[in-house]
């Protein structure tokens, strides 16, 4: 079940599918058979407990694309569920309600803000699936724990009673050896006696042989149990590792809908922007501006679009660029006052796309008259005065900003580029920039 242009994109969740069906099944049940909208006529034939799993592809669609069919599916929610309405209405949840109830509810009475709230209970649905996982591993790792001490246990007894038998072996072993002593003393009273005995303590060390070599394969046995022991214990640490490297990749997302979450209160609070910029302290033919280091700049491929768009994507970016160098390198055939009105419009719709700060820098060493240029909203367009090119205007407008904020200076210049990556700026050839207009 799809949502409709106003909710987030993707299916719903199964049980959040299921309750929903649940749900538009028992209102169709109720609804008069004049009011049932004519896809419907035939699955409100159906016994109620067949209605919802036997419909389920006319009913997701009746409450998909039927505006009428949902709101009449959600007034009877709020009939029979008014605690849970006016929690969902308000943007809340009710804490002893399943967020798969939670969920269905907001899909279906759809009120101000109820995408967030679906996504917020689709993420509860999320970790609580996520913690049933956790548990599951948890109880797998005690188990075999359990069975390793278990195995530990039982060869340890083994061992106890192989020692035992081979000092009960040793101790008949000696106690012949005494017979056979006194027998040998009394050899010379009954040598039929000292016979017998002989062979009874042959007997004997050949008994005593064969127990010893039982308790050494015995041993031998207990050390194989040992080793497979040891296996079982290893699989259990390999499991227990990718259960953590899980639970990391879990945190890591979390991580990340909680950014995301954040960017999206922001502009649910209408949190007003910053005011005003470094740059905009700088004038041309100014004093120079307080001096400040901004991060270092990093060896890749300056010709590269994708590698500007990454840097023109960082928080509170501010985009400078070499005017003259920039529509010399694509348009330099065409009259300067289209180079300039071009170049600005486009980078005018850049901004407006990725809101990034942009200032426009072009050489006005040889206009003679204030130059006017459409400029587009979040677009800053200066002319450097006289005695002063566009290239050192660049450079104090790098040193203006403040230290920690990301500046990208967009020049095919060398020496412009090697003065601003030592003032800490990213740098960008003119060839990215033109290409990444022209993508629009």
């Amino acid at each position: 079940m799809t949502q409709d242009a106003e909710g987030p994109a993707g299916p719903l969740p199964a049980p959040v599918r299921l309750r929903v069906l649940a749900l538009a099944a028992e209102a169709l049940g109720a609804m008069p058979l004049d009011d049932v909208p004519n896809g419907l006529k035939a699955v409100a034939r159906f016994a109620p407990a067949k209605r919802a799993r036997t419909g389920a592809t006319p009913l997701a669609a009746a409450v998909e694309k039927d505006l009428v069919f949902r709101q009449q599916v959600a007034a009877r929610l709020a009939e029979r569920e008014p605690d849970l309405a006016a929690a969902v209405a308000d943007g809340g949840t009710v804490a002893t309600v399943e967020p798969v109830e939670v969920a269905a509810a907001a899909y279906l009475l759809r009120p101000p803000g109820w995408v967030e709230l679906l996504d917020r209970s689709i993420e509860a649905i999320a970790r609580d699936e996520r913690a049933g996982q956790d548990a599951e591993v948890a109880s797998a790792v005690d188990q075999l724990q359990e069975q390793l001490a278990a195995v530990r246990s039982q060869a340890r007894t083994d061992l106890d009673r192989a020692r035992e038998e081979a000092t009960a072996a040793r101790r008949e072993v000696a106690d012949l050896r005494r017979q056979l002593r006194l027998s040998t003393d009394a050899a010379h009273q009954a040598e039929v006696t000292a016979r017998e005995a002989t062979a009874a303590a042959g007997q004997a060390r050949t008994e005593a042989a064969g127990q010893v070599a039982a308790a050494e394969q015995e041993l031998r046995r207990l050390r194989s149990r040992l080793t497979d022991a040891q296996a079982v214990v290893e699989g259990a640490r390999k499991a227990a590792r990718e259960g953590r490297a899980g639970n990391e990749l879990r945190l890591r997302l979390l991580l990340d809908t909680v950014l995301d979450a954040a960017a999206g209160l922001r502009r649910e609070l209408a949190l007003p922007p910053v005011s005003g910029s470094p740059a905009d302290a700088v004038r041309p033919g100014g004093g120079e501006p307080a001096a400040g280091a901004a991060v270092a700049t990093r060896a890749q491929d300056h010709d590269d679009p994708a590698r500007l768009e990454q840097l023109l994507l960082l928080p509170k970016v501010h985009l400078v660029v070499d005017g003259y160098n920039v529509t010399k390198s694509g348009y330099g055939t065409l009259p300067l006052e289209t180079q300039r009105t071009r170049l600005v419009g486009a980078l005018g719709t850049l901004t407006a796309r990725l809101g990034a700060e942009v200032t426009c820098v072009f050489d006005g060493a040889t206009v003679e008259v204030p130059v006017g240029v459409p400029v587009p909203r979040g677009v800053r367009v200066l002319f450097s005065a006289a005695g002063e090119t566009a290239d050192e205007l660049i450079r104090r407008l790098v040193r203006a900003e403040p230290r920690g904020r990301p500046v990208v200076v967009v020049s095919s210049d060398r020496e412009v580029m090697d003065g601003v990556a030592a003032a800490g700026a990213w740098t960008a050839a003119a060839v990215a920039l033109l290409r990444r207009l022209d993508r629009g």
